[in-house]
């Protein structure tokens, strides 16, 4: 018999794009599927769009607001699938996504987890741009996938993973404090509750960007406080996996990319982050910056560069 895939989709005022999320769901080649979406207290016209499809196979739930982490965690509480597939409300499955990640990982038991290629997009799906030659697209031990993300910054955003509810029962529930970079603090215990990766290179999904009011486009300081939380609950679930040379220079990469990222709306940040570098060893990151402003950024400094590209802009 083939196994059921519980889709758990997170709504908050997502009233422009929740249908096609929904559509994209019941759109999959892979039939034995359930939609569990969680009204997270919208106050838009999300839950008149979401009750039109209440049927046999969508499930809604309508709670107070609570954030995207509690929503997930009502989803898996309801979901009856032997997998757990993540779909945010702006984003979108192509029709094979989950065909061919079951594919792979039926034969090998309930302990591989499984990721997607994926594109980014604004406007128009169509028009999505591929993360091309991303070295996250490959099967990896968990360790290696870890590396990769905080050595390298790369990412794969939620809808890319494929997880057996084995895995995320050992994982455990997503972190309700946590508000950005709630999904890197979960896949990093999701990677490490697993056995190994493997990618599905037929397996594709399109990520939303520049969404209005998105919360990864958030800069105010309780977001990036949550960013920085995140970041040190990723250190501490990597550190205790594997302590060794190649993990603290990863994690002092992490956090010297951390600092960058967070400056300059949040100095203190900024600077407890590039503390947490130096302890680990020390990073060679540079600064993101174009030509001119790493050219006064070796004469003033780079958060000094910094500041003065925010106040031109």
């Amino acid at each position: 018999m083939n196994p059921l895939v519980s889709i758990i989709i997170p709504c908050f005022n997502a009233e422009h794009w929740v249908s096609a999320a929904i559509e994209s769901a019941l759109g999959q080649t892979w039939r034995e599927t359930e939609v569990i979406a969680i009204n997270d207290g919208s106050s838009d016209g999300s839950p008149a769009v979401l009750r039109r499809y209440v049927g046999p196979r969508v499930q809604v739930i309508d709670r107070p607001n609570r954030g995207a982490a509690a929503a997930r965690n009502a989803g898996m509480r309801a979901a009856k699938g032997e997998f757990i597939q993540f779909l945010d409300a702006d984003d979108l499955l192509t029709p094979a996504k989950i065909a061919s990640q079951v594919a792979l990982l039926g034969p090998k038991g309930d302990g591989v987890v499984g990721t997607a290629r994926w594109a980014r997009f604004q406007g128009d799906s169509a028009m999505a741009k591929e993360e091309a030659d991303s070295p996250l697209f490959a099967d990896l031990a968990p360790i290696d996938f870890l590396l990769l993300h905080t050595a390298g910054g790369y990412m794969m955003h939620p809808a890319a993973w494929l997880v057996p509810s084995a895995v995320a029962r050992a994982a455990g529930p997503w972190d309700e404090t946590l508000s950005l970079n709630d999904d890197g603090e979960y896949f990093a215990r999701v990677a490490l509750a697993a056995q190994g990766i493997v990618h599905a290179p037929d397996s594709l999904t399109l990520y939303r960007s520049h969404v209005p009011g998105s919360l990864s486009g958030r800069r105010d300081r309780r977001s990036l406080g949550s960013l920085y939380r995140s970041c040190e609950l990723v250190a501490k679930h990597l550190a205790a996996a594997e302590d060794s040379p190649r993990v603290r220079l990863a994690l002092a990469d992490y956090f010297q990319r951390l600092a960058y990222e967070v400056y300059p709306e949040a100095p203190g940040l900024s600077r407890r982050a590039e503390a947490r570098a130096r302890e680990l060893g020390g990073s060679a990151l540079r600064p993101p910056m174009g030509r001119r402003q790493a050219w006064l950024a070796r004469i003033v400094g780079w958060r000094l560069a910094r500041r003065a590209a925010c106040f031109l802009r």
